[in-house]
């Protein structure tokens, strides 16, 4: 089991010296859940149900889980509700998998410390996603959480991410991007406790990025239902030691089967992501 006063990377790095380097993005829809969830059941009870039968069905071959909170406010203080309960869950069976709220918070300095409160306090989420335009000196009250997992993005998996991201900036005239990821890496990470954002979606960026911030965690997105390709991913995103990768998937985990199999059904298609990726890491 795992020790609640590990920090965030310390226990990605237990899983990934396992071989685990998939997350599953938690991003429960009520209309798309099987009906066998549904029947009975509250749409706070169906939400919770089916994320923590995910949990119970992929546990031992995750390197983490990713619960997306705007699924969950799309539905009110129910769905509120949902996502705490989803995280008490997880953190209380499975201790040893940290779980990344993917929020994309970011405000000045004093507001942060609302967001800081809400994710790691209340929700008692092991690290946030948060973007970087405030630069660091507003995301201090994050950056201070030793303990907490603070997940940058740098370039994202959409396919306008470039309007802003690919824009060429100072001496170097480099992508935008890459000048996040450096100064995430050299400059704002005083605690060990930073990360980056950067999209399967865009391999050659993957690979630009891997080298300008070396053994550097990564999360990455954009598997599956996205279209980003698994060699090109693990070949441009793997450290030195073969690990540095969260890579997520989301729906073509959690909706691989709409029946009462759900669950067994997002086990398998876990374990076949995390064959693959293994197979390519080499």
């Amino acid at each position: 089991m795992g020790d609640e006063s590990m920090t965030f990377l310390k226990r990605l790095e237990q899983r990934w010296q396992q071989g685990h380097f998939v997350c599953v993005g938690l991003d429960p829809e009520y209309e798309r859940l099987p009906a066998s969830v549904k029947e009975g059941r509250s749409q706070e009870e169906a939400l919770t149900h089916f994320a923590c039968e995910l949990i119970d069905a992929t546990a031992d071959l995750v390197c983490a889980y990713k619960p997306n909170i705007a699924f969950y406010e799309a539905y009110g203080d129910a769905g509120l509700r949902a996502l705490g309960r989803t995280i008490a869950y997880s953190k209380k069976s499975r201790p040893e998998i940290p779980v990344i709220l993917d929020a994309k918070r970011a405000d000045i300095g004093s507001t942060n410390l609302g967001y800081v409160s809400s994710s790691f306090d209340l929700l008692q989420a092991d690290a946030i996603t948060v973007h970087p335009y405030l630069g660091k000196e507003a995301m201090a009250p994050f950056l201070k959480r030793a303990d907490k997992g603070v997940i940058v993005l740098a370039k994202t998996s959409n396919p306008g991410s470039g309007e802003f991201q690919d824009l060429l900036v100072g001496e170097q005239k480099e992508p935008l991007y890459l000048t996040v990821a450096r100064n995430v890496a050299r400059y704002w990470n005083d605690n060990g406790n930073c990360a980056l954002v950067v999209g399967a979606t865009y391999p050659a960026e993957l690979k630009r990025v891997r080298e300008a911030v070396g053994d550097f965690p990564l999360l990455i997105p954009g598997i599956g239902a996205q279209g980003g390709d698994v060699a090109a991913t693990v070949q441009a995103g793997r450290d030195s030691r073969g690990w540095g990768m969260i890579i997520n998937s989301s729906r073509s985990i959690i909706y691989a089967s709409s029946s009462t199999d759900f669950a067994q059904a997002a086990r398998s298609a876990t374990a076949a992501l995390e064959a693959e990726i293994n197979r390519y890491r080499g």
